[in-house]
């Protein structure tokens, strides 16, 4: 049987995340010294730094060197309702599968699809991304940056405020496959452009009110370049062992809606 002990930076987080949601932590507020609370935890200090490390790239929290009152890690932000910060840590913490994220990305993405087929929605934001991200001099990391945002644009156009939680909760383990896929695949310049083309038509086909059209748009779109990533990566790629394990998965089985 798998060991479900959590490990002792992930007992940091879940105290950490335990704080945040209960209001014993704000915007603002210090994160006790990490000394105190290794000691309070019962686990390292290198572990307490891992937590906080963590939670820094998430946005989560802001750190400090040296002493004094504005050393050590604070509170930042707490995003709206909390929703997507937490997912974010549950990820972060658990290592969800990737497969899992995809086919859990499809879902909600496919719905955001239908609905915004259905509904008549002011989609200039929408539309204002994707003329920004024709640009020719974009590096693969600012294309990726405004895929991501464009993504988010619209489950938050949808109206849906789980679903546009969750998909920011998602966000770090969708970039760790996307920005992975954008560093080797041969011709990047090439998918970038194919890629601008499937949002095009996701884009119309939702403008047109063609459901099925729209639904079918994006989940091609998500699962085409997944696994595109995941053929272009060795299973045996220890630089990147998330998306090797991607890779494999891929290899077996392409997820569908």
């Amino acid at each position: 049987m798998p060991n479900s002990v959590p490990r002792a930076w992930q007992v940091v987080l879940e105290r950490i995340e335990s704080d945040l949601r209960d209001g014993r932590l704000a915007p603002g507020d210090r994160l006790t010294p990490e000394r105190e609370l290794a000691t309070q935890l019962g686990v390292g200090r290198s572990s307490v730094r891992e937590a906080v490390r963590v939670l820094e790239v998430l946005g989560v929290v802001r750190t400090a060197t040296g002493s004094g009152p504005t050393a050590g890690a604070m509170i930042v932000t707490t995003p709206r309702g909390g929703l997507a910060a937490f997912l974010r840590l549950q990820v972060a913490a658990n290592g969800f599968p990737l497969t899992d994220v995809v086919r859990t990305r499809i879902v909600l993405e496919c719905d955001v699809a239908e609905r915004l087929a259905q509904d008549d929605v002011d989609l200039a934001e929408v539309v204002g991304i994707l003329d920004a991200m024709d640009a020719d001099d974009l590096a693969p990391d600012e294309f990726l940056a405004l895929d991501a945002r464009f993504h988010q644009a619209l489950s938050e156009a949808s109206g849906n405020a789980v679903i546009s939680a969750m998909m920011a909760g998602l966000r770090s383990s969708i970039e760790a496959y996307t920005r992975a896929g954008a560093a080797r695949l041969d011709a990047w310049p090439v998918v970038a452009e194919r890629l601008r083309s499937e949002h095009r038509h996701i884009v119309a086909a939702m403008s047109a009110g063609d459901v099925a059209a729209a639904r079918e748009a994006v989940r091609a779109h998500i699962t085409d370049y997944y696994t595109e990533v995941a053929r272009a990566l060795s299973p045996a790629d220890a630089a990147e062992p998330a998306v090797a394990d991607a890779a494999r998965a891929a290899l077996r089985s392409v997820p569908s809606a």
